[in-house]
């Protein structure tokens, strides 16, 4: 056990050992290493109740808006109570394989490894689900308000309901999961048997120092729970949304020349319901787990140092802090553009991401007394990670922001057709690759170089320390855009659609950046997870690229994002199949319908993409989870740490091009129809570029976002199955 941080030259600093665990910070308990973070906690839920009452203040508008409001929030809560009962059973049962295995490879004399696992990863998949829950409920009831404060009250005040709406599930995401990785750590370090401890580490270091790190073992599976939930809420709220949208905007916009979101296409309701359960809920799942892998990976790394246990926690309290001032620099003016607009919530981000740093500096400053040296080195891997997140989110914003050439450049090559559209946004994704990976290769250098493994595994805390004032820029479309919708379906004057679109076009750009960000986020926190896995598997060293067992599940690794992005892809296609069907029969069948006189059958389209979504996501959820534990199991952790390394780097393009793309082919169509541009809608460059949107969605609103929770779902079960497969050699067990 060494209590260092690696670093640039040859000094090296001892700590927490025998002689000085009586002094500051070595001699606090864990409670108050996660003092701060509770703080943080309790700070958002209570902004979160708040918010929520803040919202009730406003309107609700008619009658008319309020029941398509109503019908938005039923279809969603009904999909995320058939999903949840079908998650149930697979947690059940994952959790009691979980107690079976870990209780019977116990060799501590507690023997109560089974049951720290098994409750830890149970907690983490019920807080992910409540954090999802919570922040739909809350977007489904701004979206009606957002609908009125744009007809009464102007844009400004449209912005702050849609983005107190986002605001929300930002807070709750990370309140839980500061309140669930907190409080866990706090159990899992209670109740072991000091005469476990090795008397080497008992000579040299304090009792608590070991129990942390077997507190760390068990928290992996926390992540583990969340990383679950978060997979199957990403891949079946993606299936369920772009099945509705592919089939509302080929058959109502291209076949029957309708306008998007108009109250005679069937699918209308089902495409609103599908923005909720899978840009809310879903994105919501995706970096709660994020956020807790971060945390859990950092704490894991830190070997129980108890300043580098506390650093994490106390960083991501001061983050709650920073996030609830930023989110008071959201403001307006009532004529803005694009640009004002962006500038709005930018201010936020930034004012937010500035104090993490004034507050970094005197965190770091006070758990580091007499290793200033590490202290500073951990606050330049905060501020590499704080700098990267927002520079991913600008490199994004650029790709995918009509305001910009690419997405422009899309649009231009409307003018001859959609096969062109589909090429250019191809190529445009493909080169967006190009500066977050940069970003990301520089700030893994940077902090390895700063801190070790550590340093990276802190960049990401410090890349996630203002997550809600983060992912509220992201969770506000999905309120915009269904503002817009219900604007569209009650029929209110075309400048309340004029502004709902304004705000629908920010959110696609917020959108496709909050997706950019959790990309960027997901590797720095699969790369630090990877890093303890390695430690926890005992195999630090032994990774060879030369060798034919590490790059035979390299290879491997990196094939899996492309069979998981093809089979979520074909889930959609299968799923919009239906659909289309199914409102071709309705134009077809029901008199009147094309002429505003008889009302569509929404709840069939909603009961479809509910059915479709929640079967199509067993196989490509099966072999996330499955893949890892047959490589581990079977041939062993090097070519196991091998099918990680590369799942990430191939998971990182794919995303990042799948992403981007779709962002900047939906932001082609927005940038006619909101701008005029190539003549306005109802063109042949209209219908090219809304060809290419229809492409997109599955992109960037199902595969894209899917892919970084996969390279982190496979992470976090390797290091939570580590300690059954540590001390394994090559195919040691390949014959069970």
């Amino acid at each position: 056990m060494t209590y260092t941080l690696d670093g640039l030259g040859d000094s090296k600093s001892d700590f927490c050992s025998k002689e000085n665990y009586d002094t500051f910070p070595c001699n606090m308990g864990v409670d108050e290493i996660v003092s701060l973070s509770l703080v943080g906690a309790a700070i958002s839920i209570l902004m979160c109740v708040y918010l929520t009452q803040k919202l009730k203040g406003y309107d609700r508008g008619s009658e008319k808006m309020q029941k398509l409001s109503d019908s938005i929030a039923s279809g969603s809560r009904s999909f995320l109570i058939t999903e949840y009962k079908y998650l149930t059973g697979f947690v059940f049962c994952v959790a009691a394989i979980l107690l079976l295995m870990f209780s019977a490879s116990s060799t501590r004399t507690d023997d109560t490894d089974g049951i720290r696992v098994a409750g830890c990863f149970i907690a983490g998949a019920l807080l992910s689900a409540t954090a999802g829950w919570v922040g739909m409920i809350v977007a489904t009831d701004a979206n009606t308000r957002t609908t009125h404060a744009a007809d009464k009250l102007g844009l400004n005040a449209a912005l702050r309901v849609a983005f107190s709406g986002g605001a929300v599930m930002g807070f709750c995401v990370v309140g839980l999961g500061l309140f669930g990785v907190s409080i866990f750590l706090i159990l899992m370090s209670y109740g072991r048997d000091s005469d476990d401890i090795s008397s080497e580490d008992a000579a040299t270091y304090p009792n608590k120092a070991v129990t942390y790190q077997w507190a760390a073992e068990s928290l992996a599976g926390f992540g583990f729970g969340a990383s679950s939930i978060a997979l199957f809420a990403r891949v079946t709220g993606g299936i369920y949304t772009k099945a509705a949208d592919v089939g509302a905007d080929l058959v109502g916009k291209v076949e029957q020349g309708i306008p998007e979101d108009d109250p005679r296409n069937p699918a209308v309701i089902a495409d609103n319901v599908g923005d909720n359960v899978g840009d809310v809920a879903g994105m919501g799942a995706d970096l709660f787990e994020s956020f807790v892998g971060s945390i859990i990976a950092t704490v894991t790394l830190a070997e129980g140092d108890v300043a580098l246990m506390a650093l994490p926690f106390w960083l991501a309290g001061a983050g709650v802090l920073s996030s609830w001032i930023g989110y008071w620099f959201v403001s307006t003016k009532d004529d803005a553009s694009q640009k004002d607009l962006l500038h709005a919530l930018h201010k936020a981000v930034h004012s937010a991401s500035f104090l993490v740093i004034i507050f970094s500096i005197f965190i770091c400053w006070g758990l580091f007394p007499g290793r200033q040296s590490d202290g500073w080195r951990c606050f330049g891997c905060i501020i590499l990670g704080l700098f990267c997140g927002v520079l991913i989110g600008e490199l994004t914003e650029y790709f995918t922001s009509y305001s910009y050439k690419p997405v422009k450049s899309i649009t231009d090559a409307g003018l001859t057709g959609p096969a062109t559209v589909i090429i250019q946004g191809l190529g445009v994704g493909m080169i967006s690759c190009v500066g977050p990976i940069f970003v990301i290769v520089f700030t893994v250098i940077c902090c390895n170089a700063l801190a070790g493994e550590y340093g990276i595994a802190i960049a990401a805390v410090g890349m996630l320390s203002t997550l809600a004032v983060t992912l509220a820029t992201d969770a506000y479309g999905p309120v915009a855009d269904n503002a817009g919708g219900i604007a569209e379906m009650a029929e209110l004057d075309e400048r309340v659609r004029d502004t709902t679109d304004a705000l629908d076009a920010l959110g696609n750009t917020t959108a496709a950046t909050g997706k950019g960000f959790a990309i960027g986020s997901a590797v720095l926190t699969a790369v630090s997870l990877l890093s303890a896995f390695e430690k926890q598997a005992d195999i630090e060293g032994e990774i060879n690229m030369g060798d034919p067992i590490v790059f035979s599940g390299m290879l491997f690794g990196a094939m899996l994002p492309y069979l998981f992005a093809a089979l979520t892809m074909l889930s959609v296609r299968k799923a919009a199949a239906a659909i289309i069907e199914e409102v071709r029969r309705q134009f077809h069948t029901i008199p009147g319908l094309m002429e505003g006189t008889a009302e569509p059958d929404s709840e069939r389209c909603v009961e479809i993409c509910t059915v479709s979504s929640v079967q199509e996501m067993v196989l490509p959820g099966a072999y996330a989870i499955l893949s890892p534990l047959f490589i581990g199991f079977l041939v062993g952790p090097r070519c196991l740490a091998g099918l990680l390394g590369g799942s990430i780097a191939s998971g990182a393009m794919l995303a990042i091009m799948m992403s981007t793309a779709g962002g900047a082919w939906d932001n082609s169509k927005k940038y006619i129809e909101i701008e005029k541009a190539c003549g306005g809608k109802g063109t042949d460059t209209h219908k090219a570029c809304v060809v290419g949107d229809t492409v997109g969605d599955p992109f960037k609103d199902t595969s894209g976002p899917a892919l970084n929770i996969l390279i982190k779902l496979m992470s976090i079960i390797s290091l939570t199955v580590a300690p059954l497969i540590a001390g394994n050699d090559d195919w040691d067990h390949f014959y069970y």
